[in-house]
């Protein structure tokens, strides 16, 4: 089995004056993620694409992102945007928004919207709020150095990723597709790897999830203040947005947002 990334995007709709849309997923996930998100899209004209980071989705299970950090997954997402004919607006979901600002870095390119985005500070206090509320968990991931243990049960997904009213099959079908995580990319975020908004010269929009148990909106709004931009909230909606029963409203807000940009 090749253990090489996924740098060919997915691609759904035709191409047109605007530019297309490159989903870039956030921890634990994959391409698969946008599932809902790109046939709503590609209904309303926009050209979409989306590939899986490295040891993602179809590309290889938790032992091989041992050594994977997050300037691995930004050369990723480089060499998923050089595959596209023409340049794209990102629209990256929690740490794939950290990878996005990360590569906006040293690229400019007509915008990006940023889902559920890593704080200014990390993900300090997303680590106490894990810890405190599924301790053994949290414990597991760290004895064995695999941050995919914290989120491979019912009990963590549903408070730490989904919606209060999630089903139990809602939250078993995410359990399922929730794949694994570096560790050192976790490390990354939480002791070296910040977003840098001062460096970032690509128009950039937020938007936040109003209940989200990870990242919360005040701390979303700093990161806004950080680019000069107000974020968009979406009510009643948790951290995975693209996955939950509300897919729709973050749709019509990342819609909103691509609207400002352009």
């Amino acid at each position: 089995m090749t253990t090489a990334p996924q740098t060919e995007p997915v691609s759904r709709g035709l191409s047109s004056e605007r530019p297309p849309l490159l989903f870039v997923h956030g921890a634990w996930g994959g391409a698969w993620l946008w599932d809902d998100f790109i046939p709503w899209f590609t209904e309303r004209g926009w050209e979409c694409h989306a590939f899986d980071l490295r040891h993602h989705g179809d590309r290889g299970g938790p032992k091989t992102l041992r050594r994977t950090r997050i300037k691995d997954y930004v050369d990723d997402l480089a060499a998923a945007v050089a595959k596209l004919p023409r340049p794209p607006i990102i629209v990256g979901l929690s740490m794939g928004a950290l990878v996005t600002q990360r590569y906006l870095e040293h690229r400019t390119l007509p915008g990006a919207v940023l889902m559920a985005p890593v704080p200014l500070g990390g993900v300090w206090r997303a680590t106490v709020r894990t810890a405190h509320r599924h301790p053994f968990k949290f414990l597991q991931a760290n004895l064995m150095l695999d941050l995919g243990k914290a989120m491979d049960s019912p009990g963590p997904v549903k408070s730490m990723l989904m919606d209060d009213d999630a089903t139990d099959e809602q939250v078993a079908d995410l359990v399922a597709r929730t794949g694994g995580e570096s560790y050192l990319a976790y490390l990354d975020m939480l002791f070296v790897t910040r977003a840098r908004p001062q460096l970032v010269q690509t128009p950039v929009a937020i938007v936040l999830a109003e209940r989200d148990s990870l990242f919360s909106v005040k701390e979303g709004r700093k990161l806004a203040g950080a680019y000069g931009v107000d974020p968009i909230v979406v009510p009643g909606i948790a951290h995975q947005m693209p996955s939950s029963t509300r897919w729709q409203s973050a749709a019509e807000a990342v819609e909103e947002a691509l609207r400002d940009l352009i």
